[in-house]
């Protein structure tokens, strides 16, 4: 069993890292850079990058940010948002991430996720689904961070989407986002349940415990997070240590 990872969120519009509840509201928490610098040194296993405002340009505009951070750090980068085609993925991978997430153009035309995967690695393919609860159990796929329904049901569209060649899913609750309330665990349960290959559970951490919670209960294979970590009310050493005690395997630092 490899261990489970702690990733670090990073949402951007233009130059600024933003926050916000449920996708929106955004606040400027300020430079990327310095926040993913300092995230790396207090030893985080991955980083994540969204453009959220990509479907607005119409592709990802975080090449130059990704360059400047892949000199300074030397873990795997995923980086979402705007990514409609092969060469849209490899602009992003040669600028220096690791994994595409696809998310809008992968639901637009599903054969992009096996386009990417046979061109650079299903390692490299991760289906990035933002979801929302419809109903007891039920969750629609949606786009446009969480503003534009698809019609698509979670459950079906996860197993669809790794049958075509994605390698790792990025689950994100809407509902849960930037709420600090905790992540929805019984869609993290099901998803990971339903598919074999690594879920990264995002949206709702706010305490040490929906960590423990979101591995332990809802089977996740990695945990990210945004809130706490930009605000300060927890460490990457602190969450380490957390799951240690809880018995989870986590990479050992230090």
């Amino acid at each position: 069993m490899s261990n489970l990872r702690i990733i670090p969120r990073l949402d951007i519009k233009g130059p600024n890292l933003i926050k916000g509840i449920h996708l929106e509201g955004l606040r400027v928490m300020g430079d990327p850079q310095e926040f993913a610098l300092r995230y790396y040194e207090a030893g985080a296993d991955e980083l994540v990058y969204m453009d959220i405002v990509a479907s607005l340009y119409g592709r990802n505009n975080l090449s130059d940010i990704i360059r400047r951070t892949a000199d300074r750090v030397f873990i795997p980068i995923t980086v979402g948002g705007g990514i409609r085609s092969v060469d849209d993925a490899r602009h992003i991978l040669r600028s220096g991430a690791d994994k595409v997430a696809i998310n809008t153009a992968a639901i637009g035309r599903p054969e992009l996720i096996t386009e990417v995967s046979r061109r650079f690695g299903s390692q490299a393919m991760v289906l990035s689904i933002e979801a929302k609860q419809v109903g007891p159990g039920k969750w629609e796929a949606y786009t446009d961070n969480g503003r534009e329904r698809t019609g698509l049901d979670v459950l079906e569209w996860v197993k669809r989407g790794v049958e075509l060649g994605a390698g790792e899913v990025l689950l994100t609750s809407v509902d849960r986002e930037g709420t600090r309330k905790g992540f929805d665990i019984d869609l993290v349960r099901q998803v990971s349940q339903a598919v074999p290959v690594p879920v990264i559970a995002s949206g709702g951490m706010g305490t040490l415990e929906h960590f423990v919670q979101a591995a332990r209960e809802g089977r996740a294979d990695a945990v990210a997070m945004a809130d706490v970590l930009h605000y300060k009310r927890l460490t990457l050493p602190e969450i380490r240590a957390a799951a240690l005690v809880a018995g989870l395997e986590v990479r050992k630092t230090g």
